[in-house]
């Protein structure tokens, strides 16, 4: 059978070379309009883009032919996702062939910003001179921090200890075993801010990454650290910088991407700083990882087209799972207790064990994925998925036992996790009760009955008189309500576990206020929003 592709967006021309290579018949139009877009897109197997065309579910009411969607890079957020899935359309992206690229493009801001190159280039240009407004400084023997030990972060690690520097990182998931490989140092996330001369962000943007650095935690920050983002804006709160930079308490900033792309008038402003340079995202922007992600698109299209292999594929597991009403509530409890888990364990924990028993255990494959994906959502990519779960995972040197039984408990069928002696909560277990109903049924031998949704707020206590109302009237304080409540105790008089739905995200202060509770250890904040 021959195939047809449609390639877009100016995509480096290997691609098409790849494709003929492969026998699949390619088409190269010019810029076309959307209407031209619904009559072309029903005449083809495949279409391949970069950023400049939007697939739309309008869009895809025309793509009769169509059996997959591929992103020569590693966004997709100008692909309807659903709406492919939906279709049975595969959609795939390159999510490797711009690390190096982005790593370079890092180690440049980072020698741009310590030599102060951008500011002179322009002051030399203009006719001047004065080489001491523009002395800078060595990045030899200093601190680097690295906040995201993956590919792009261990590259950067690597080529910045060649020019000297002592490499320090956050990243939860990574293990001792990974960052003693690259000989790098793994630090909490408050230490690493007090510790480190430059800090470089390679995480996504998330609730736990947004913010990272602001007035409001200005305090905890080495006084003059640089700091350089070639991953997500946002990371750095983008107008905080001329104040932070004002008062010392940074002294330059590198960026590559934005809150707003193009920059909005707000960013500009800031970008105007003299201790602000600035590139528009070229981190992949590079000949060479053009190349490459056309070259691993049209090759990953290929075997998907001949049905040989999926690697790359976004959805390829959502896809059968649509055929498979029996499964999706059980992935659902998967990344939900994932989720739960990635909140709650010891940073940079390397084993789990996960139990799957009853009709669970049937799907124990797919379910690790879920896990996976769950654990690692607030930490790894947006293209973090359950086709690519256990590549991150193995990456960041995680050890995963799975076992399975036909035969459940007081529970027919239940996911278990355990995360091992050293964890304050070592070992999970989840059931479906019902449609979207999913709950932690026991923690560590305790009963318990948490319905996995909203905001949790979980502890260890004394089970005597008090203490469930020593932490209620903080939360009411704070007029914060709880919605549910759930507690477990292994007899009258020992130590208890209690979890508590409350009605809003909590803040690091409205935290730290029950953390000081007498009698209260082990609290951890689960949002699940």
């Amino acid at each position: 059978m021959s195939f047809k592709a449609l390639l877009l967006d100016n995509v480096d021309p290997v691609c098409a070379q790849i494709f003929k290579e492969r026998g699949v018949e390619t088409h190269i139009p010019g810029k076309l309009s959307d209407d031209e877009l619904k009559q072309e897109i029903s005449k083809y197997d495949a279409v391949v883009l970069r950023s400049g065309t939007t697939i739309t579910k309008e869009l895809l009411k025309h793509a009769d032919k169509l059996k997959v969607i591929g992103r020569a890079g590693v966004g997709v957020d100008n692909i309807d996702i659903p709406a492919a899935t939906a279709k049975g359309i595969l959609v795939m992206n390159t999510p490797d062939g711009n690390t190096i690229s982005t790593a370079e493009h890092t180690c440049g801001m980072i020698l741009a910003l310590s030599r102060n190159i951008p500011q002179s280039v322009a002051r030399v240009k203009d006719g001047g001179w004065d080489r001491k407004s523009f002395m800078g400084t060595e990045v030899h023997s200093k601190k680097l921090g690295i906040v995201g030990l993956g590919k792009i972060g261990s590259e950067v690690a690597l080529r910045m200890k060649a020019f000297g520097m002592d490499i320090f990182a956050y990243d939860p998931f990574t293990t001792q075993d990974h960052a003693g490989s690259l000989g790098v140092e793994l630090m909490d996330l408050t230490e690493l801010l007090s510790t480190v001369d430059y800090l470089s962000v390679h995480t996504p943007l998330t609730d736990k990454t947004r913010g990272m650095i602001s007035i409001e935690n200005s305090d905890q920050i080495k006084k003059g650290m640089r700091l350089v983002n070639c991953a997500r804006g946002g990371i750095y709160k983008e107008e905080d910088l001329p104040k932070l930079i004002k008062d010392g308490t940074i002294a330059g900033v590198a960026l590559d991407v934005y809150t707003s792309e193009p920059p909005t008038p707000e960013i500009y402003k800031v970008l105007e700083n003299p201790a602000v340079i600035c590139t528009p995202h070229l981190g992949a922007s590079t000949e060479e990882a053009q190349e490459k992600v056309a070259v691993q698109i049209a090759n990953q299209i290929s075997d998907a087209l001949e049905n040989k292999n999926y690697k790359g594929s976004l959805n390829g597991k959502s896809i059968s799972l649509l055929t498979n009403k029996e499964v999706k509530p059980y992935v659902a409890l998967a990344e939900k207790l994932g989720k739960v888990t990635g909140q709650i364990m010891p940073d940079n924990t390397n084993s789990f064990s996960f139990e799957y028993t009853g009709d669970s255990s049937k799907f124990a494959d797919i379910l690790t994925d879920g896990i996976l994906k769950g654990m690692l959502s607030e930490y790894v990519t947006e293209s973090l998925n359950l086709i690519n779960a256990r590549h991150f995972a193995k990456e960041r040197g995680m050890n995963i036992r799975e076992t399975t039984s036909s035969n459940g408990k007081m529970y027919k069928d239940l996911i278990t996790i355990e995360l091992g002696d050293d964890a304050p909560y070592k070992k999970l277990s989840a059931a479906v009760f019902g449609p979207n109903d999913y709950r932690i049924v026991e923690i560590d031998g305790y009963g318990i009955e948490l319905r996995l949704e909203g905001d949790i707020l979980m502890y260890q206590n004394q089970d005597k008189p008090g203490m469930l109302a020593s932490v209620a009237g903080s939360l009411a304080a704070k007029n914060i309500n709880i919605g549910a409540l759930s507690l477990g105790r292994a007899g009258k008089g020992t130590n208890a576990i209690t979890a508590v739905i409350i009605d809003k995200q909590l803040t690091n202060d409205e935290f730290n206020e029950i953390c000081k509770i007498d009698g209260v250890q082990n609290v951890k904040y689960i949002s699940l929003s």
